[in-house]
């Protein structure tokens, strides 16, 4: 299968290697330094499953260079997805499928909105990955797992036919019979991780160790339920418990891209997890008020990220 890695960071950088580990045809979109890393010497992946490096890699920076392609994963940031679409459209042919990886809900309607529904499918990934340097991502933590499905819920011999490629490549995958409450299941997840752990600076094993900073991952995932089941999607009730079942396996030092960013001073994806909590809930009458303190608080930071505010640190 040709494929296309548009955003080669942790998640995309990671699947898209073992996609062309197990032998498809993979082309990694990067610019810059990671451009020049991955052709000069490959993608080096250290991994808990296991190092390896795909070399040699093909990588550009063109999308029109490559053509169109059998399906296109979409590893960019959240705030990017807009952003990025007219650049997607060398890669995309009358059957081409575009995966987005993104931590959020939203991707799925900007991508069908631009290409149409026939072009997308739901996607969603587990993994803790990140771009330690140029050419160099690290899976730190959990099962690499990637779930794929039909925004109208149906069966369909295209994600079949994902579902085998991902399967060869030695990756868990799976097609949910509901892929919009699955991409809501983990965004009360990672919303919630990320939203703490950004506030407080702690890392997973401290928030959920600590009494305080428990309850506050449960409260913003009921939050997060809440506005979910108002807006109709089949999330279940016993979804908070399961997931703080989940969090409590997670490796101690584990932190999100959300985090990461935020202490790092890069722009990040707090509009469009715990502001899109907010903005989301707004829209059907629900009130938010823990995603709202934590989207509040980080702001300023992530307004001077995007060069729109100056203070000092």
């Amino acid at each position: 299968m040709r494929i296309a890695i548009f955003g080669a960071g942790g998640a995309g950088g990671y699947f898209g290697a073992r996609l062309a580990r197990s032998g498809e045809e993979v082309t990694f979109i990067a610019r810059g330094k990671h451009l020049e890393a991955i052709r000069q010497h490959g993608l080096r992946v250290d991994s808990v499953l296991g190092d390896f490096v795909v070399s040699p890699a093909h990588a550009t920076d063109d999308p029109a260079q490559v053509g169109t392609v059998d399906m296109v994963l979409l590893g960019v940031k959240a705030w990017q997805v807009t952003t990025v679409l007219q650049t997607l459209r060398p890669l995309v042919g009358p059957e081409t499928t575009i995966v987005p990886l993104q931590n959020g809900v939203e991707a799925p309607d900007q991508i069908a909105n631009a290409f149409g529904a026939k072009h997308v499918v739901g996607g969603l990934v587990k993994i803790i990955s990140f771009k330690v340097e140029a050419g160099h991502i690290r899976h730190a933590g959990a099962d690499p797992y990637i779930a794929i499905g039909e925004l109208d819920k149906r069966p369909s011999k295209r994600t079949e036919r994902l579902r085998q490629v991902f399967e060869r490549a030695g990756i868990s995958v799976e097609i949910p019979t509901d892929i919009e409450a699955a991409l809501w299941q983990k965004f009360l997840f990672v919303v919630s991780w990320g939203g703490v752990g950004s506030v407080t600076g702690a890392p997973i094993g401290v928030i959920r160790s600590m009494p305080e900073t428990r309850r506050m991952l449960e409260q913003s995932m009921s939050e997060v339920l809440s506005v979910a089941q108002a807006r109709k999607i089949a999330v279940a009730d016993d979804t908070v418990i399961k997931t703080m079942a989940f969090v409590d396996t997670l490796p101690q030092n584990g932190t999100t891209s959300l985090h990461r960013d935020i202490m790092d001073g890069n722009p990040s994806e707090l509009d469009f997890w715990n502001g899109a909590v907010v903005r989301l809930g707004q829209e059907v009458g629900i009130a938010t008020p823990l995603n709202s303190f934590i989207y509040n608080s980080l702001l300023p930071r992530e307004l001077r990220a995007q060069g729109k505010l100056s203070f000092p640190e």
